[in-house]
């Protein structure tokens, strides 16, 4: 049976061929239109096409009073050299043989007064604590001195008596030479006693005592009659120069013994300090060793940050900072090794209830931040780290306009 197809339809399929068949051709021809298409643009569309896009400064006014209100001050830029530091922590620590100062009893006794407490200051040769003796052997050595002194004047008045009998015949010259050997041995006797009591404390006026017969049932423990200690010169910045640095008085920093204590000869009674010079001690890892060594080598200057330091309350600073030494071993826990640097300590005094004080600016066991110099960059532009804005990985720096 045939199919009748309408002439709509057949209209429909012939503009469906006719679309497709300029779509096929305008395809494949396009090498020859495309060209001529293009050169029919203007010069402003290709050039927007062709330009990157550029993106507007970004401007950020502020006013005089903002500008104040953060502080905001603008320098010019230039070229400079500049040093690649790295920051090691710290902290101020006490110089060993220097700082503090042990007293220990001269003799067996029992602590019969305390004439200075924790906190006060104290000048050289006065009373830290009297004592009452019970040492039998400084009883003995006091007794010994006395009997050697007595004797020894026994003999020289013996040696005048018989010196002109011995002249004359009358006795042999013998007993003399006898007399003037046992006269010797009496007066090494007497050195030796009185080298043991100076080495125990005693002033040369209470061994003269002693000699005459007053025996001492006290003794007084003073102050050192200087805090004279050798120390490197921290204000000039050389290491190798060797200062005298001379504490004209002690804190007493503990006490060690109670009043009525008993104590043995040798026995800690306090600690005196004087906080005048300490060390800056840094902890840095095996792998900073070989810039550290060199920065000591070398001399450079370090740089410090003290932390919980009022620096408006005292006077500036002035010293710079050099390694003077590293240590040679390493600690097992932490993996990190010691270096030092000395450090000049600054003080004021003030006085209550008729008692001097001191107050140190800086303490043991004040933290620190120690930027070491290891390498220098030259002909760069220095900017300090405030100038400079982080935004996760970007980085800006503001510029003055006007």
């Amino acid at each position: 049976m045939p199919i009748k197809i309408s002439g709509k339809l057949l209209r429909t399929v012939a503009y469906l061929v006719v679309v497709v068949g300029i779509g096929l051709g305008a395809y494949f021809s396009r090498d020859i239109w495309l060209p001529l298409l293009n050169q029919n643009s203007g010069p402003n569309e290709i050039a927007q096409e062709n330009s990157p896009l550029t993106e507007e400064p970004k401007v950020l006014k502020l006013s005089p009073q903002a500008r104040a209100n953060l502080g905001l001050v603008s320098k010019p830029v230039s070229i400079e050299s500049y040093w690649r530091k790295i920051q090691i922590p710290g902290v101020i620590v006490e110089r060993p043989g220097v700082t503090d100062r042990g007293i220990t009893s001269p003799v067996a006794g029992v602590v019969t007064q305390v004439h200075a407490f924790e906190g006060d200051i104290i000048q050289p040769g006065e009373k830290l604590f009297t004592l009452r003796l019970v040492s039998e052997y400084l009883q003995k050595t006091q007794s010994d001195l006395f009997k050697a002194i007595r004797e020894t004047e026994i003999l020289n008045k013996e040696i005048t008596r018989i010196s002109e009998l011995a002249k004359s015949g009358v006795i042999p010259g013998k007993r003399v030479l006898e007399l003037n050997q046992q006269i010797r041995r009496q007066q090494a006797l007497i050195d030796a006693h009185r080298q043991d009591l100076s080495t125990r404390g005693l002033l040369p006026v209470q061994i003269e005592r002693i000699e005459e017969g007053e025996f001492l049932t006290t003794i007084d423990v003073l102050a050192p009659e200087s805090a004279e200690t050798n120390g490197e010169s921290t204000s000039t910045g050389s290491p190798d120069e060797d200062d005298r640095a001379i504490a004209s008085f002690f804190e007493i920093q503990a006490l060690k013994v109670d009043l009525g204590q008993q104590v043995a000869a040798g026995e800690l009674l306090a600690v005196l300090a004087n906080h005048n010079s300490l060390y800056i001690k840094g902890y840095a890892f095996k792998k900073e060793a070989s810039n550290l060594a060199k920065a000591a080598e070398n001399g450079w200057i370090v740089d410090v940050e003290f932390t919980e330091d009022m620096a408006q309350d005292w006077p500036k600073l002035e010293q710079s900072f050099e390694i003077r030494h590293l240590a040679n071993t390493t600690d097992p826990d932490s993996r990190t090794f010691d270096f030092f640097i000395p450090l000049s300590n600054q003080s004021r005094s003030y006085e209550k209830d008729g008692r001097p004080f001191v107050v140190w600016r800086f303490r043991p066991g004040q933290r620190v931040r120690i930027q070491v110099p290891v390498e220098e960059m030259k002909n760069v532009i220095v900017l300090p780290a405030a100038a400079v804005f982080r935004d996760g990985p970007e980085a800006y720096v503001f510029q003055q306009n006007g």
